[in-house]
């Protein structure tokens, strides 16, 4: 992916920017940045910012940081594991430069690890095809032994400390429209945004509290459109000669680029380029619930590979880590909070390699509690004081509540029952004894329809339909005998 197509994805310019922008680059040259900003598309400390934020090609494999016995065994696992044969491959798996991947295949060369079948199509040294010896056969199942990580090749613990710092979600400011348009037809007052907007910013940790069925879970979900900022995850990273892999396609969102022209480029012949270990994303959101358990926030080591996985709160660096229904967890709360209180205070976290060794990390991200139990029943005054947001999300005021009605009515093609709205409300918080959620006019209105396709008619209020609704909102108390 280019410059470009980063710069759009983060919508910071637009594709006719761009496509103007390449235009004067074809026919004048420069750097396509320097054509941006002399368009006015976009200014030059925010291109500089973007640019700075860039993880950069090592010119070398000295500037890896990593032992090149350890890149070598990993090119020659790749070259094993998937079947490579030509440089042009070799520079795709291991995502290094191709000044880098040559060198390595000379140090195999040079041991007699790998031989020659010369170029087949082309006399393009990326074409140029490779076979193992006898020795370097030996060498790379020897090597899967210690260690069967075979993946795009890891930065460093220090490279991925740094670029978290770079990439904090602090650094992304959010507006009142951003938060209005990520809630989309989600129907709140706007005194609610104006709370949400400055714990956002500050990229502190929320408490989002209240009753069941008013929204506090779509609210922190919508929270995952908010953030358009561009940020890089490593596929893996290597600490201690331990391989950690970060990279999870299931919770990290791989930002799509336009066609490009000239498809058998690769990387490194191209100007204003990221480095390959890493993966352009979108802000990461996990979000979690009662399932969430201590173990999840470990490490977690095959034995048999003799790698790690990241976990969960890791993978959600530079991004959103949501605790849904807090409190129902199986752990417990007390034991869950102590677990957060040292990272939401120094805003790092200690991880332990299963060798007894211990690592930190930076812990830039937002973490989100969302209860609908009394927080103060939950939380000691210790870790409330750590929490410096705290949002209650309430029930519907009676003009929210008719706006949330009327919009659900609109959804499945019924009429509003104006009439009838009074009687509903009477029903549901005198005889129901229930305070008004924002779920109850979609529960009602879907009842209805149901009702009426069960009887063969036409969707439409009617007085019997409602009460059957309603009945449903709550079970019938009976006194006993």
């Amino acid at each position: 992916m280019r410059l470009g197509d980063l710069l759009i994805q983060a919508k910071l310019v637009t594709v006719e920017d761009v496509a103007k922008a390449l235009e004067v680059q074809a026919d004048q040259g420069g750097r396509l940045g320097d054509r941006l900003v002399s368009s006015g598309a976009i200014d030059r400390e925010v291109l500089d910012a973007f640019i700075h934020r860039m993880p950069s090609e090592p010119s070398d494999i000295a500037a890896t940081r990593i032992d090149p016995i350890d890149l070598l065994s990993l090119l020659m696992k790749l070259i094993y594991v998937e079947h490579l044969e030509s440089v042009r491959q070799f520079v795709d798996a291991i995502k290094l430069p191709y000044s880098i991947v040559l060198d390595l295949v000379q140090m195999a060369i040079d041991r007699k690890l790998l031989q020659t079948l010369g170029t087949r199509a082309s006399e393009n040294m990326l074409d140029m095809s490779y076979t193992f010896t006898d020795e370097g056969r030996r060498w790379v199942l020897d090597a899967l032994k210690q260690l069967r990580y075979a993946g795009p090749a890891p930065v460093t613990i220090e490279e991925f400390s740094d670029q978290v710092n770079l990439q904090k979600i602090a650094n992304e400011f959010v507006t009142f429209d951003r938060i209005r348009n990520g809630l989309g037809e989600l129907i709140f007052d706007d005194s609610l945004i104006e709370h949400i907007g400055p714990a956002l910013n500050s990229g502190r940790a929320i408490l989002l509290y209240g009753p069941p069925g008013n929204g506090k879970t779509s609210v922190a979900l919508s929270f995952a459109s908010v953030f358009t900022d561009v940020i890089y995850v490593p596929y893996a990273v290597i600490v201690e000669g331990q391989i950690m892999r970060v990279y999870d396609p299931s919770l990290h969102t791989l930002l799509s680029s336009a066609p490009s022209s000239d498809d058998d480029a690769l990387s490194f012949v191209r100007r204003e380029e990221y480095d390959a270990r890493w993966v352009p994303c979108r802000r990461p959101f996990v979000h979690t619930g009662g399932e969430l358990t201590l173990e999840m926030l470990d490490l977690k080591y095959d034995a048999t590979a003799n790698d790690y996985e990241a976990p969960l709160h890791v993978k959600a660096l530079g991004g959103c880590f949501v605790i849904d229904d807090f409190g129902r967890q199986l752990v417990s709360p007390k034991d869950l909070l102590n677990r957060w209180i040292t990272p939401l205070e120094n805003r790092f976290d200690y991880l332990k390699l299963h060798t007894g060794k211990s690592f930190t990390i930076p812990f830039e991200e937002l973490v989100i509690f969302s209860t609908n139990l009394e927080p103060e029943d939950l939380m000691d005054p210790a870790f409330l004081r750590r929490l410096p947001y705290k949002i209650e999300v309430g029930g519907p005021t009676l003009e929210l509540y008719k706006r949330i009605f009327e919009k659900e009515c609109e959804r499945q093609g019924l009429t509003f029952p104006d009439e009838l709205f009074d009687s509903i409300v009477q029903r549901i918080t005198k005889e129901k004894g229930l305070e008004l959620a924002a779920y109850q006019p979609r529960f009602l209105v879907d009842q209805v329809v149901a009702t009426c396709r069960f009887m063969g008619q036409a969707a439409h209020f009617e007085t019997r339909f409602i009460d059957y609704a309603v009945d449903n909102l709550r079970a019938r108390r009976h006194s006993p005998p």
